[in-house]
């Protein structure tokens, strides 16, 4: 019988379908993922769909990889960011030439870092993209982490943010505990903006304690 394929979003069901409307608590696992860093407005950093494209272009050269390998199949998972700015209100006003980023893509649980290199370097030789360079194999470990659903354009994030940031987080004792955290359910070539799907995660921890390493 052939196997399943491994798809993120099934077996993560909770992390991925989060309420609309209200933040539920939920503790993420350590996942690998496919990560490329950069930095300014997404929709005007030449460096962000160069990243985008090389995260795809290597997920792609994995899954083919374990295709002719016969190893397990597994479905390709959607585009998430890490966000991170010196002031978190650069989220909620939107100011996004003050932003960071970390685009991800992540990874079934087997797969290693000699799978990733082995994977670019295949790409690479089918394609002079120079961000190939940038892509690497991390594992993301958030733990205890607030997040809801979020249906409408990126830019009225800001709201639900400012909501999470000043109302929720302090009602429930809670405080920043790393990047604020993106998943693209929807793909903004082939949907209208007010039916994109994006899950909004914020890794959080009790207000009365210590920063990890402090």
């Amino acid at each position: 019988m052939d196997q399943e394929p491994y798809d993120v979003k099934r077996v993560h069901r909770t992390l991925y379908a989060p309420p609309r409307g209200e933040f539920a608590l939920v503790e993420v696992p350590p996942v690998p993922v496919l990560a490329v860093d950069g930095r300014g407005d997404p929709n005007t950093a030449p460096g962000y769909a160069a990243a985008v494209e090389a995260l795809y272009t290597t997920a792609y050269t994995l899954k083919a990889a374990a295709k002719r390998a016969g190893g397990r199949p597994f479905v390709v998972a959607p585009l998430e960011g890490l966000w991170r700015a010196g002031d978190s209100t650069a989220f909620t006003r939107r100011d996004k030439a003050a932003w960071a980023w970390t685009m991800l893509v992540t990874l079934p649980p087997w797969t290693t870092p000699q799978d990733v290199e082995a994977a670019r370097s295949a790409a690479a030789q089918r394609t002079s993209r120079a961000a190939l360079d940038l892509v690497q194999h991390r594992t993301l470990h958030e733990g205890l982490c607030l997040q809801t659903l979020h249906v409408g354009p990126y830019d009225d994030e800001g709201p639900v943010l400012a909501r999470l940031h000043d109302t929720v987080m302090p009602a429930r004792g809670l405080t920043f505990n790393g990047d604020h955290h993106e998943i693209y359910l929807g793909d903004p070539r082939r949907s209208a903006p007010e039916r994109l799907r994006t899950v909004l995660r914020q890794p959080v921890r009790p207000a009365d304690t210590a920063e990890p390493g402090g």
